[in-house]
């Protein structure tokens, strides 16, 4: 039987149509950023199910659903390499540029000469503080916390940026890497994520001091605060009372110091900040 013209050109259209859908079925899954990669900045995102990631060499945990994060410091870039290991076995790299940003300078005076250089006799607490600190943002929990996105923790006016050079009573100081936010003491201070408590502590620096795990070692930092109402170890849903800001620490006023961290990686949780 001989085919037809329309015939012919109906099945040959069948069979590209077939072709490339077998393509696109084979195509690497996609890997969605919520946000451009930065100086200081969380990047959050999702990928299929089961697939590995590695971040410069550096493996990215990826919960079940699909949900990764990790982070750039202030001083990253211009590039890193993203290696991805689709869950059929393929494997490609993506490289990564990150976006320059400029930083403030901020001048604080009026502080106590022993805040600005501890004396010797607080050197070893102080050492022991920062190993504590140390250990805790070695953490890597499998919930995926992040994801659901970031609470301000309290509300007042912005006194300190992140990434700004700090210039304490004259002195050039590390810059400083937390979001400063007034507020009269006694202010409620609320957890911005669901998160396990990590670290409850009065340390020299920063005085009463929560962190909070949010998974995946994504973890935020509340400094100075008046008072702590929570235990290590304890889960707290988004939006739970935790603490009450005060002054205690470095300070000239009280405001919580509100810090993010990516492990050891300091970043900039002003972004990630939800309008409510």
């Amino acid at each position: 039987m001989t085919t037809q013209p329309h015939t012919r050109r109906a099945l040959l259209g069948a069979g590209a149509a077939l072709a490339l859908a077998r393509k696109a079925a084979a195509a690497p899954e996609s890997l969605a950023f919520a946000r451009e990669p930065a100086q200081g900045m969380l990047v959050t995102g999702r990928t299929a199910p089961g697939t590995r990631l590695a971040l410069d060499g550096r493996n990215v945990r990826v919960s079940p659903a699909g949900d990764f994060a990790f982070g750039f410091g202030r001083d990253a870039g211009p590039q890193a390499s993203l290696h991805i290991t689709h869950p059929d076995g393929r494997a490609e790299t993506r490289s990564l540029a990150i976006h320059k940003r400029e930083w403030r300078t901020q001048r604080i005076n009026g502080l106590p000469e022993r805040m600005v250089t501890p004396p010797d006799e607080v050197m070893a607490r102080i050492r022991a503080e920062q190993e504590r600190l140390n250990a805790t943002r070695r953490v890597d929990t499998p919930e995926a916390w992040f994801a659901e996105g970031f609470l301000w923790p309290v509300h007042g006016p912005i006194s300190g940026v992140y990434g700004s050079q700090r210039i304490l009573n004259g002195q050039p100081r590390a810059p400083h890497l937390g979001l400063d936010i007034a507020a009269p003491t006694g202010s409620t201070v609320v957890a911005p994520a669901t998160a396990r408590v990590a670290l409850v502590g009065d340390l020299y620096f920063t005085g009463n001091t929560v962190i909070l795990d949010h998974g995946h070692g994504v973890a935020t930092f509340h400094a100075h605060l008046s008072r702590v109402d929570v235990r290590e170890g304890d889960h707290l849903p988004r939006g739970t009372p935790f603490g009450a800001v005060g002054a205690t620490g470095r300070v000239t006023g009280p405001h919580l110091h509100l810090g993010l961290f990516w492990f050891s990686t300091s970043l900039d949780i002003q972004p990630l900040l939800s309008a409510e």
